[in-house]
């Protein structure tokens, strides 16, 4: 065996990505509204990209003898487009003007919101506390989440009350030692910070949650407090009989007042959320035009790009430009002709894949989310001739305005389950089909699982039941046990 450097030809194949077909696919993905932000970008850093203004199209052409009188009444004020278009800002000691280093500015505005939490402490500073309980509270409201619950126990938020104490004493060198919180204190406050606003909040598990909203309604003394505090295990289990033998009572009586209890708010904390509000533009538009559907891109709103024709004459002057002026400016125009072209594909794409899902998918807008048929994205990849990822950036966070209202692209596509017929029925009308089962039953005989494994099997649709009980869960549709009325 010879040890040393030995030199060997071989040949090997490696796929590369272009880095725009990275940014076509980025294009694809974006939703109406971010695709806006991304182009605004791109016209502030590519000289060669300029937007087309509606009212260009109207405007009258001014003659040849106008320009010249123009041109000559401008005389020195004309700006020199040459140094305009190589000047990359290198000179006055900023950033060059790339694409990447585009930032839109947008004004700040400033907008109050508050949540809970801001809620809480409001109504805290109006209680008559002193600072150690004012810094106590700030810790109870600390561990209160989002819903209105108490995240943490009464030991845990005592512990950390203490530690809060204990650092600020060595901060501020302190000869006597601060008075550390009790679970007492923790209790007392509890009790204040549960008779704050929303009722309910401030609670450690539902069952308080519900007995403090009842409280604040001034109903201690009625049966629906009573059941929440003695029994309420089998209330959340709907065993009316086995409450009302125990308490001596109607069944049906204890059925109405779990009526009365599930108006209650199990989560009160969420009506002082501080989630913002998601504003949605559809993509694409279905309209029905003489008994016809119809596509069409929501694009209103997008700047309209095309190439500037100053910066192209400029361009044409191959004595001025050579070496890396050259280059920067075939970059340049090269990347603002690639920008055109890839949100030319993007819309020719999106109208494509929306074109198949109107096809396919006529019963749908026609008779409701029942006839929806079952649809893949590699059904509409082999149609299309495009790659099932392709289709997949096409759907994702886009949404369609159709007579059936604003829908996600997404909601067209779902599995199926085999008929007798031959025919696949969608899941998702599967899921509509048992939703309207559920609605239609008899009260006091609710369907159970076999049952409406049993109906469906009468319309031709093979489905087991631990499909239904999946489906029904996903719904939010209890078991026909907990549906039951007297």
């Amino acid at each position: 065996m010879k040890t040393g450097l030995q030199q060997h030809a071989a040949l090997s194949q490696q796929l590369r990505i272009n880095p725009r077909l990275y940014q076509a696919m980025d294009l694809l993905y974006m939703p109406l509204l971010e695709l806006q932000q991304h182009l605004k970008q791109e016209l502030l850093g590519n000289p060669f990209l300029e937007l087309v203004e509606p009212e260009e199209e109207t405007e009258v052409q001014l003659s040849e003898d106008g320009k010249e009188a123009e041109k000559e009444k401008a005389g020195d004020d004309e700006p020199n487009w040459e140094d305009i278009l190589l000047d990359d800002g290198s000179d006055q000691g900023v950033p060059p003007r790339d694409m990447s280093e585009a930032r839109e500015y947008v004004e700040p505005v400033p907008v109050e919101t508050k949540d809970l939490s801001d809620y809480l402490r409001d109504q805290v500073r109006l209680l008559d506390l002193t600072p150690r309980q004012q810094l106590l509270a700030e810790e109870f409201i600390g561990n209160i989440a989002e819903d209105g619950y108490l995240g943490a126990t009464l030991e845990e938020i005592v512990r950390g009350a203490n530690q809060l104490l204990e650092e600020h004493a060595v901060e501020s060198e302190q000869e006597v030692h601060p008075q550390l919180y009790t679970l007492g204190d923790a209790e007392e406050m509890v009790r204040i910070i549960q008779k704050l606003d929303p009722p309910g909040v401030g609670a450690r598990d539902l069952r308080e949650c519900l007995l403090l909203q009842l409280e604040a309604r001034g109903e201690t003394g009625t049966l629906a407090y009573r059941l929440v505090r003695e029994a309420f295990e089998d209330l959340k289990a709907h065993r009316w009989s086995d409450l009302g033998k125990r308490f001596g009572l109607d069944a049906a009586d204890v059925q109405n007042v779990a009526d009365e209890l599930a108006k209650l708010d199990p989560k009160p904390g969420l009506q002082h959320s501080a989630a913002g509000d998601q504003y949605i533009m559809s993509d694409l538009v279905v309209e029905k035009i003489d008994g016809e559907y119809k596509v069409f891109l929501n694009d209103g709103g997008l700047p309209r790009l095309r190439i500037s024709k100053t910066y192209q004459q400029i361009a044409r002057d191959k004595k001025k430009f050579q070496g890396e002026n050259k280059d920067f400016i075939n970059q340049r125009m090269n990347s603002a002709h690639w920008m055109i072209q890839a949100i030319e594909q993007r819309r020719q794409t999106m109208l494509k894949v929306m074109n198949f899902i109107v096809d396919r998918q006529r019963e749908f807008f026609e008779k409701g989310v029942e006839y929806l048929k079952p649809l893949t994205l590699r059904e509409v990849a082999d149609v299309i001739n495009m790659h099932e990822s392709t289709v997949s950036r096409v759907t994702n966070e886009k949404y369609v305005q159709t007579p059936r209202g604003l829908l996600p692209l997404k909601f067209f596509f779902s599995s199926g389950l085999s008929t007798t017929t031959g025919e696949d029925a969608s899941a998702r009308s599967i899921k509509a089909q048992i939703q309207k089962m559920v609605a239609d039953e008899d009260p006091k005989n609710p369907l159970t699982d076999q049952q409406i494994v049993e109906l469906f099997e009468q319309k031709g649709v093979r489905i087991a039941r631990r499909t239904v009980a999946k489906y029904r869960d996903q719904l939010s549709i209890l078991p026909a046990r907990m549906r039951k009325r007297l």
